[in-house]
């Protein structure tokens, strides 16, 4: 297969699996509820240099006309309590929505790591698949091969449990 012919391949299935995954993301998005929805766009919002000049401007204005700097407006919170109440209130309802969007990114999260883990665990059964399948040719056509005891290890198909309970126990241990 020519070098084009491959790269046309590479780029078709490439594109296949692009086309999926953003596919994949539009569909939840559609199927978002009305919650998840009001609360990405408050976190987005509440994410932007909009956000920040609007309230520069605000409070900005807020604490010129309460200090006596603009004499056609009466001073309405000289103490400027009512604005660090505000503040404070907007500050706990913007940290609820920031975290209401990390737990939706968590669980975004979670289930690509999940997907990552499927696909390795196929990707180390068809080595394993391969490595039985090459050893029993270069045992049939006579090859002797110096890592016999490596590669009979390598064939052993090794199960997520175990690699877990592996793991759990390496930390406990303290690694």
């Amino acid at each position: 297969m020519s070098s084009s012919a491959t790269s046309s391949t590479v780029s078709r299935r490439l594109d296949r699996n692009i086309e999926a995954l953003l596919e994949r993301r539009q569909e939840e998005v559609r199927h978002a509820s009305l919650q998840d929805r009001v609360a990405g766009a408050i976190t987005r919002f509440a994410g932007s240099m909009t956000f920040v000049y609007i309230h520069a401007i605000v409070f900005g204005a807020w604490i010129i006309a309460n200090i006596g700097l603009l004499p056609v407006v009466p001073a309405f919170d000289p103490s400027l309590v009512i604005l660090a109440m505000v503040a404070s209130v907007e500050a706990i309802f913007i940290s609820t929505f920031v975290m209401i969007s990390q737990n939706r990114m968590a669980e975004a999260d979670d289930k690509r790591a999940d997907l990552n883990l499927q696909i390795s665990l196929l990707a180390e059964h068809e080595a394993t698949q391969l490595l039985t399948i090459a050893s029993a040719i270069a045992e049939k056509l006579g090859v002797d091969l110096d890592q016999k005891e490596e590669i009979e290890e390598l064939k052993e198909d090794v199960t997520p449990e175990d690699v877990l309970d592996t793991m759990e126990r390496k930390f406990q241990d303290g690694g």
